[in-house]
């Protein structure tokens, strides 16, 4: 099992320390860079205190790059139908050659119709678009040209510059829990991003077998099996009970906002107004989630409570965890859990060998 760090911090708490919003990315990444794990990944977000200090990945990821000598740098992820493929190709390029060859790239197909305010004609079909976007992009990559219409009105050819380091671009494609997208990731050759927000770890793993199956039929080798990636929120302390008080407000804080953010997206064809939720009501269905994410939902506790999550998530055919640490805990806090957040890292490690 790979280990990895993920952010998507929300707005307000980044505002408890305006003068070093990043501090606490930047801080992580020299951590994962130097004990063993895999890659920091940050996301896109927009308009929204909820992941509100991540609207662009690249960006980030090139302080992350300049920052760092090993880890891998991924977006988690690109809102695919925002964006030009060309302009993806490029700007990753530059974080590829920063870092030496060390990127990668979730896509998604985005959800809110907010965030498709930048590109309000790619709503309706922003499926397709992810499709479409991620080949184009793998094509630029690979050194090949896509077709575009100049400012003329004339067609043309173009590829994009600087050429990466790295001759594939390492690709996922993130999935809020529909078993169409993990067909889809598996269809696509490209690893799969996911979470436990509307799905448990028995409906994941029989998600991921859709996905296995998917996967080892494009690429005629069961062998070849693709690369699954599961975000689940991460704080650690040698007592439970410490752990649970430390983590209940600011979890509880990140899952109202998360919770705000969704009712109002009109998400699965319905919209609710949070507003129109009692307070009581409202707060219930936070305690709910809360109380599930400690149980159940996230490496929240002590190393022994984690690494029994750690083999449940082992057991739905997850290859990798990226941990979520800036949900709102104290930053000092959240640096001191390092030690114990490595300590399962190499715990886990172990026991898979």
């Amino acid at each position: 099992m790979d280990f990895s760090l993920f952010y998507f911090a929300n707005e307000q708490e980044a505002e408890a320390d305006s003068t070093d919003r990043y501090g606490l990315l930047l801080e992580g990444a020299k951590f994962a860079d130097t004990h063993g794990f895999t890659a920091v990944w940050t996301p896109e977000r927009h308009f929204h205190e909820f992941g509100g200090i991540y609207p662009n990945p690249s960006v980030l990821g090139a302080a992350v790059a300049v920052a760092t000598e090993r880890v891998a740098i991924r977006a988690g992820s690109v809102v695919a139908p925002l964006h030009h493929p060309v302009r993806i190709a490029e700007e990753w390029s530059v974080v590829d050659n920063l870092s030496g060859g060390r990127v990668g790239v979730s896509f998604a197909s985005g959800w809110h119709p907010q965030d498709f305010a930048l590109r309000p004609e790619n709503f309706t079909d922003r499926k397709a678009k992810l499709e479409t976007t991620v080949e184009e992009v793998r094509e630029l990559w690979r050194g090949g040209s896509v077709s575009v219409v100049d400012g003329a009105g004339e067609p043309q050819r173009v590829r994009s510059y600087p050429r990466p380091v790295q001759a594939e671009l390492p690709v996922w494609i993130t999935s809020s829990g529909g078993p169409e997208t993990f067909r889809a990731a598996g269809r696509a050759r490209a690893g799969l991003l996911t979470h436990l927000v509307g799905q448990s770890l028995e409906e994941l793993s029989d998600k991921v077998a859709l996905y296995r199956e998917e996967y080892a039929a494009q690429s005629g080798s069961e062998q070849d099996r693709g690369h699954v990636v599961l975000m689940l929120h991460a704080y650690l302390h040698e007592d439970e009970a410490v752990a649970k008080e430390t983590v209940r407000a600011p979890l509880s804080a990140y899952l109202r906002s998360f919770a705000g953010l969704t009712m109002s997206s009109g998400a699965k064809g319905r919209r609710i107004d949070p507003e129109t939720l009692s307070p009581r009501h409202f707060d219930a269905l936070v305690e709910r989630s809360f109380e599930r994410y400690f149980d159940e939902g996230g490496l929240l506790g002590t190393v022994e409570k984690a690494i029994d999550v750690v083999e449940r998530v082992r057991k739905a055919d997850v290859d990798e965890i990226a941990c979520l640490i800036d949900f709102g805990v104290n930053r000092d806090k959240v640096v001191a859990g390092f030690g114990l957040l490595d300590s399962l890292r190499a715990a886990a490690s172990k026991d898979s060998r």
